[in-house]
Formats: C-alpha cells, sequence, structure tokens
C-alpha cells in the first residue's frame, strides 16, 4: 500500500519561510518523479512543482520561481518543499503526489492527504 504523509505547514507571516515534508513509503522511492500541488479555498488544485527521479530536473509555476525550492533525499524517501518569502496568496492545502511510472514528463497517481498553509499578512 502506497502512503505519503505530509508534514510541515503551520501559520506564517508574510515574507516568512516553511520547509514541507512528505514521506512516502509502499513504493521505490528513488524510481519515480514527485511533484507538490495546492489548492486554496474556492479554487481548483494547481501545480506547484515537480522533480525528477534522481534530482537532476526540476519545473516550478511562474509565480513561486525564486521563493520555492523543492528537494528530494531517496535514502530517506522523503520530498521537500522549502517555501520562502511567502505570501498571503500561497495560503492553501499543499498536497505531495507520486508518480508510479518512469516517464517524462510525470504523471500523479498516488496523493497525501494535504497540509495547511498559512500565510498572514
Amino acid at each position: 500500500q502506497v502512503q505519503l504523509v505530509e508534514s510541515g505547514g503551520g501559520l506564517v507571516q508574510a515574507g516568512g519561510s516553511l520547509r514541507l515534508s512528505c514521506v512516502v513509503s509502499g513504493l521505490t522511492f528513488g524510481s519515480y518523479a514527485m511533484g507538490w500541488f495546492r489548492q486554496a479555498p474556492g479554487k481548483e488544485r494547481e501545480f506547484v512543482a515537480l522533480i525528477s527521479w534522481s534530482g537532476g530536473a526540476t519545473d516550478y509555476r511562474d509565480s513561486v520561481k525564486g521563493r520555492l525550492t523543492i528537494s528530494r533525499d531517496n535514502a530517506k524517501s522523503t520530498v521537500y518543499l522549502q517555501m520562502n518569502s511567502l505570501k498571503p496568496e500561497d495560503t492553501a492545502i499543499y498536497y505531495c503526489a507520486s508518480d508510479s511510472r518512469i516517464r517524462w514528463p510525470p504523471g500523479f497517481d498516488y496523493w497525501g492527504q494535504g497540509t495547511q498553509v498559512t500565510v498572514s499578512s
């Protein structure tokens, strides 16, 4: 059974930082691309960032480039999202997701339960 468990969310003031973590079990973590998505109240879920199985390739939505950084530690089966210079518009539930096949661009078939990030102005 594949499980993705996010942590690290919370309440932070604008300009502050948070680091989200997602621990994955039940699959060969180092074989698959990983991603972070978010969903704000009343809005659809949107892509935030992705990272290849080796960590050698990353991609971000334009609005977070230069502020958010995705990384992974395959030895710990964990993917991270370092969030700096946070803005109120970053407020959302953040989800990590995993691919289930070796492909590029990746698809995302497994999802975590989400962690709330709230940025106050």
